[in-house]
């Protein structure tokens, strides 16, 4: 099969190198790519967003599959712009989309499926969750516990445009739950854990995330399959009765608290960056489920997933939230492979055979372990081998988790 991988981020690079190892992908494009993928497959100047480049490329590259990794391309409609074409396509429609695209959509069809979920509320006191409606690359969530914080919050969700949802604090651990789907039914993948704040001890702004682990201690086989049935189940059921099937990844973001999980928010396509701790977990061949999925046939068969653990550590430059670094020198990445870590490229450039920072989170660490304090441990030695002028980075990423599935 010929492949198309939509994107240019650190969960593209993850997805690209594991469909590159399967025996059914003769060759690997992406359009836009980056430099870490392009030393596994071609990438071709085309923008996630240029729908019409995008149709032209597969029809000149015979594409058999597209794999969409945005979500901004996805609300606005680039899975649909394809397939009415003939092309196979991971990834929903905009109206399926809706789900991630629209904070009040994805509350009323939860609200339909009897989803649990936080409460909405009418008027905004602390403690309170502020959200912006529409996409906001993440960082559209503000957690309020006083009268400032809520202030503050207030302002920031306004300044991103469109209207507000206001809902109850949860209290709880969080995890993210993907899975893949094709319109009826869900496989899952491995639980994960991310951090979003940009300092430690889950202080500072949300980002789009600062790293991520898996397993998740206590949420083996059996849990799993409750949260599908609680969560993701019922929201497919209702996209469809809607007119709207999903197909792609169905990401649930949830909050276990005292009184059961709850979910936070839904997105419509791999989770960055907890795709790069789920992927190299995968015993199995990632590329025949998506295939399956897109043509609307997924199948029952589990995707194998190995007992060892991996945790992700996301570097950033100077300015992460707001104008990103670029033109930066980045040294160390080869130093970081050869200690056995993956890097996935985020944000990087390539010019005169010199890799550059290009965007705000820059680089992923990733390393495998026999358990959570082992891949851990191999991460920050990866990441330690790894410089550029403001890079920041979290120092707890997976500080404290337990090796292995409870």
């Amino acid at each position: 099969m010929k492949v198309l991988v939509v994107g240019s981020g650190g969960r593209e690079h993850a997805l690209a190198w594991k469909l590159a190892q399967s025996k059914d992908c003769d060759e690997l494009h992406a359009a836009p790519g980056n430099p870490g993928i392009a030393k596994i497959g071609h990438c071709h100047p085309v923008r996630a967003e240029d729908g019409e480049g995008l149709l032209a490329f597969c029809g000149e590259h015979e594409i058999d599959l597209v794999v969409v990794g945005p979500e901004a391309p996805l609300v606005a409609g680039l899975a649909d712009q394809l397939r009415h074409a003939g092309v196979a396509v991971f990834g929903p429609s905009a109206g399926a989309a809706r789900i991630e695209g629209s904070k009040s959509f994805a509350k009323d069809v939860m609200a339909s499926a009897g989803v649990p979920t936080a409460e909405r509320l009418s008027v905004a006191r602390p403690p309170c969750v502020v959200k912006a409606d529409g996409l906001a690359a993440g960082k559209g969530v503000f957690v309020c516990r006083t009268q400032a914080e809520l202030d503050e919050g207030l302002r920031g969700a306004s300044a991103l445009g469109g209207p507000l949802v206001i809902e109850e604090l949860l209290e709880g651990q969080e995890l993210s739950l993907l899975a893949i789907c094709d319109g009826r039914s869900a496989l899952p993948l491995a639980p994960a854990q991310d951090f979003k704040r940009l300092e430690d001890g889950d202080r500072g702004p949300n980002t789009g995330g600062m790293g991520s682990y898996s397993p998740v201690s206590g949420f083996g086989p059996a849990e799993v399959e409750e949260l599908l049935e609680a969560a993701h189940r019922p929201v497919l059921t209702e996209l469809s009765r809607r007119g709207t099937p999903f197909i792609g990844v169905l990401y649930a973001g949830l909050m276990l608290t005292d009184s059961g999980p709850r979910v936070l928010e839904f997105n419509c396509r791999f989770g960055d960056p907890e795709t790069q701790s789920i992927l190299p977990r995968l015993d199995a061949d990632l590329l025949p489920p998506l295939a399956a999925a897109a043509s609307g046939a997924l199948g029952e068969d589990e995707i194998a997933t190995g007992d060892r653990a991996t945790v992700t550590v996301v570097l950033v430059g100077a300015d992460p939230l707001d104008r990103g670094d670029r033109g930066t020198p980045i040294e160390g990445v080869e130093d970081a492979e050869r200690s056995g870590a993956l890097v996935f490229h985020a944000g990087t450039a390539e010019r005169s055979g010199r890799l550059l920072t290009n965007g705000r989170r820059i680089l992923n660490v990733t390393a495998v372990g026999d358990d959570v304090a082992s891949a851990r441990a191999a991460a920050y030695e990866g990441v330690g081998r790894i410089s550029f002028a403001g890079m920041r980075y979290r120092t707890d990423i997976a500080a404290g988790a337990e090796a292995r599935v409870g």
